[in-house]
């Protein structure tokens, strides 16, 4: 099949890729519109999030309260970190620094620092579960998620699709206002796309997933629990009521509900005396809010969103959270947050940016949290680990253990490291030498008497 009609030439496009031409890149992409017809090629090649994106930004990123809390507190530390490379010795870690080749995130747009690139990834990482960042001349720029189609196959077998045991990605399709728009797409290579997702799906081969999706049902849930709450005090605080009358003329009937209404439902009416005319029975219909315990009903929820999250209750601000709150679990709370939400996401963030800017062969891309007000406890934590260690190098070095030696065994934590120089004692000093015997004749000088 000849697709070439129904793009344009091969030279407008946006793309370098001197081993797949243009049709090879069309038949990689499975649906298509030409002429005004929709047609789909056989096999799954693709993978995108199917207009996903915009009902969770606007349901629960935009509409819910606790939602907007958890994702604000995962962006605001995930943004605090500096971008530096790491050195690394033996495949171990070593100091920071820098190279002007990092200057392209900490700028990555006009107006853009590195703060707003770790904010925005980390947002649509939380609503999309992906997000992607193409290098472009001397910028970067932010791909929205949902017209984005992740490409993938086999180079030289076009009947394998994105589940072949050797399938990679093979490049990125975005197309400028989505599929409905019509407009051609720009193709990137994947060396040119930073891919952030850091909760894989499990029925996609390269597309992540959004915590939210887990948690939908509890979102539903909360937001018919505030939409509950809110008709409850629109309707005079008072709980259902349910009225007898007997009366046999229809039409009276109507005209009294409506009556009743206009005098005692909604705001303005609460605490309002009720009088009602001869052979009227009220009825009190289902429970209130103290009878339905609704601040544990709706607390619970909250608590199973922000467990989602990977947020602590307390640190979002959440009632149940705070109920059991002190300085002390408050901070525990914070560094259980840092050490195992932000922390992973941190080192998949740098793992992903990596694959877009020239990385020294000897070092990594990594974060520098080292002036985050958030976390001066840990940098204390590191202080005194750093102090115990500097003192176990220096007891192995007084036994006699050479010093590199004892810097690899503590840095690695295995004894089997230590190597020892034949010296004894603080001295260092071989055995039955002048100096170890305190002279220069090599005898123990005699211990002298005053009166």
């Amino acid at each position: 099949m000849n697709l070439i009609p129904w793009r344009k030439p091969p030279a407008e496009l946006e793309r370098s890729d001197p081993v797949l031409s243009f049709n090879d890149w069309a038949e990689f992409v499975t649906s298509f519109s030409f002429q005004g017809i929709n047609y789909t090629l056989p096999g799954a090649k693709q993978e995108d999030l199917d207009g996903r994106f915009p009902l969770m930004a606007r349901s629960a990123y935009k509409s819910n309260g606790v939602v907007f809390a958890c994702v604000l507190s995962r962006v605001q530390l995930f943004s605090e970190a500096r971008f530096m490379f790491r050195r690394l010795r033996g495949g171990r870690p070593g100091d920071l620094f820098s190279l002007p080749s990092l200057d392209v995130l900490r700028d990555p747009w006009t107006g853009g620092t590195s703060g707003d690139l770790l904010a925005r990834l980390m947002i649509y990482a939380d609503i999309a579960g992906n997000a992607y960042v193409a290098r472009r001349a001397g910028k970067l720029a932010l791909l929205r998620p949902d017209w984005v189609t992740i490409v993938g196959g086999v180079r030289g077998d076009a009947d394998a699709t994105v589940w072949h045991p050797d399938a990679d990605v093979l490049g990125y399709a975005y197309q400028e206002g989505g599929p409905a728009l019509g407009k051609d797409p720009i193709m990137f290579l994947p060396e040119n796309v930073a891919h952030f997702a850091p909760n894989p799906d499990p029925e996609a081969r390269f597309r992540g997933m959004s915590w939210l999706t887990p948690v939908i049902r509890e979102i539903m849930a909360d937001k018919a629990a505030t939409e509950h709450k809110l008709n409850f005090f629109e309707n005079g605080a008072t709980p259902n009521l349910a009225v007898k009358l007997d009366v046999q003329d229809l039409e009276v009937f109507k005209k009294w509900i409506e009556e009743f209404r206009a005098a005692h439902e909604g705001r303005g009416n609460e605490y309002k005396t009720m009088f009602l005319g001869a052979g009227a029975d009220v009825t009190v219909v289902g429970a209130d809010m103290k009878q339905l315990d609704f601040k544990v009903t709706q607390g619970a929820g909250e608590t199973r969103i922000a467990a989602a999250a990977g947020v602590p209750p307390v640190v979002v601000g959440l009632s149940e959270g705070l109920q059991a709150a002190t300085y002390s679990n408050y901070a525990q709370a914070r560094r259980r947050f840092a050490d195992n939400t932000i922390r992973p996401l941190w080192r998949n963030v740098c793992g992903s940016l990596a694959r877009i800017i020239d990385v020294p062969s000897d070092a990594e891309l990594w974060y520098d949290d080292r002036d985050i007000s958030a976390l001066q406890e840990d940098q204390k934590d590191a202080a005194e680990i750093m102090q115990l260690a500097s003192t176990a190098v220096k007891t192995f070095v007084d036994a006699g253990y050479t010093p590199e030696s004892a810097r690899d065994a503590v840095s690695a934590n295995d004894m089997t490291l230590l190597v020892h120089s034949g010296l004894i004692s603080v001295q260092l000093q071989p055995p039955g030498s002048a100096a170890a015997n305190g002279n220069g004749n090599g005898a123990v000088p005699a211990l002298s008497e005053t009166n």
